[in-house]
């Protein structure tokens, strides 16, 4: 969740309407390795939404897919991603 929140307020950031340097917000988003992460995590959970969702047979929504996901799937998923990262 706490990597949810920080990249939430990544995109704030670079959003906002303060001036910027030569180099443009989208394209420092686009080269956040945090913001990869936050999207191919939040990609994850809307998958687990979906097919949960699908089983319960109505929208449970976000916020108990995102609390499910993380108990019986973070770990697992994220130890995945680091190998796969780092092979």
């Amino acid at each position: 969740m706490v990597t949810l929140f920080v990249a939430d307020n990544v995109v704030r950031a670079l959003m906002s309407d303060e001036p910027k340097d030569s180099v443009s917000a989208s394209e420092l988003l686009k080269n956040s390795s945090l913001y990869r992460e936050f999207q191919a995590e939040r990609e994850e959970i809307l998958k687990h939404k979906w097919i949960e969702s699908e089983k319960a047979g109505r929208d449970i929504g976000f916020e108990r897919a995102l609390t499910d996901w993380i108990i019986k799937h973070r770990s697992k998923w994220r130890k995945s991603r680091q190998a796969a990262l780092h092979s």
